[in-house]
């Protein structure tokens, strides 16, 4: 978190400030005032007035073109965080929100194949007990920090066990190999039966670059030896990867509960019965002060709950 100004740093005024963070947003005095509800002028006095207190040139004045100097784009980033913040703590207030106009909402930062192949799905059950609250969903690959980017919960992945009281477990992954029918087919031997030893020395083996534990994880728990782990075709995100071996390029990994939607479908099939349970894990991460709004407690313990039914389902 940002340090606390001491009581002596004189802050320029609020009003000038957000007509500084309207404009540099919309790069025009114009659109500013009409957001604003005031006059163009008045925009414009106001942020001369804010330059003259601070010493610095914040626009770059053309006669059909605003733009922010390099010192404006830089404490348009702080001014821009700042409104967002006091929005966001504004809107947690109890009551707040209805009182300012600020729709109550739940947002959540979660890896993009996860939300879209066990999240979204389950989403309409939270929905049914909580019709007025709106969910907000992240996929972003940036590492969001809740407290200073506005987020809620996230859902993060880690190898090992964490304390934490804003940290719960959801459920482990499995490891087990798929490829598409066809691929499998081109394996078979004469007989009509998988080697695993023979075969994945013949096939390509489908990498996650990202992926804390792969192939070299499933191989070693399995026992299968001088098969290289290394070769084969690697991409960035698990969606690519399970593209790849339904297009018949090779053997992924496949990821539970990641890949059951691929696996019930048909597009892929399990290479070898032999499911390997990954270190890692799923953690819902909660905001430090997530229990203090009853949506937000109603959604923690929704998705605890979901957790638990699935690996009970699973196991």
């Amino acid at each position: 978190m940002p340090q606390r100004p001491s009581s002596n740093t004189r802050l320029p005024p609020l009003s000038a400030l957000r007509f500084f963070e309207v404009a540099g947003r919309l790069q025009s005095f114009k659109l500013a005032a009409a957001e604003l509800n005031v006059t163009p002028s008045a925009v414009s006095h106001g942020i001369v007035s804010l330059e003259q207190s601070l010493g610095v040139t914040l626009f770059v004045r053309e006669p059909r073109k605003l733009s922010l100097t390099p010192e404006g784009a830089d404490y348009l980033r702080y001014i821009s965080e700042a409104f967002a913040l006091i929005a966001t703590g504004t809107q947690r207030l109890p009551g707040q929100g209805d009182r300012y106009g600020l729709q109550r909402s739940i947002t959540v930062s979660c890896a993009p194949t996860l939300a879209s192949r066990w999240l979204l799905p389950r989403l309409p059950a939270f929905r049914d007990h909580w019709p007025d609250t709106n969910v907000t969903v992240d996929t972003s690959q940036r590492q969001v920090n809740l407290s200073t980017d506005g987020f809620d919960f996230a859902i993060r992945m880690s190898r090992a066990q964490v304390v934490d009281a804003n940290w719960a477990r959801l459920f482990g992954e499995q490891l087990v190999p798929v490829c598409s029918p066809a691929y499998r087919d081109r394996l078979l031997d004469a007989q009509g039966e998988i080697d695993l030893s023979r075969d994945l020395h013949r096939a390509t083996l489908i990498h996650v670059s990202q992926a804390s534990e792969d192939w070299q994880t499933w191989l070693s728990h399995t026992g299968l030896k001088d098969i290289d782990a290394q070769r084969g075709l690697r991409f960035d995100t698990i969606q690519m990867a399970f593209e790849a071996a339904a297009g018949g390029l090779g053997v992924a990994l496949g990821r539970r509960p990641l890949v059951d939607r691929d696996l019930e479908a048909g597009t892929l099939v399990e290479l070898s019965p032999q499911v390997v349970d990954a270190e890692t894990a799923y953690w819902l991460v909660s905001a430090q002060d997530a229990g203090h709004r009853p949506d937000l407690s109603g959604f923690k313990h929704w998705l605890l709950q979901e957790a638990r039914s699935f690996e009970d389902q699973r196991t």
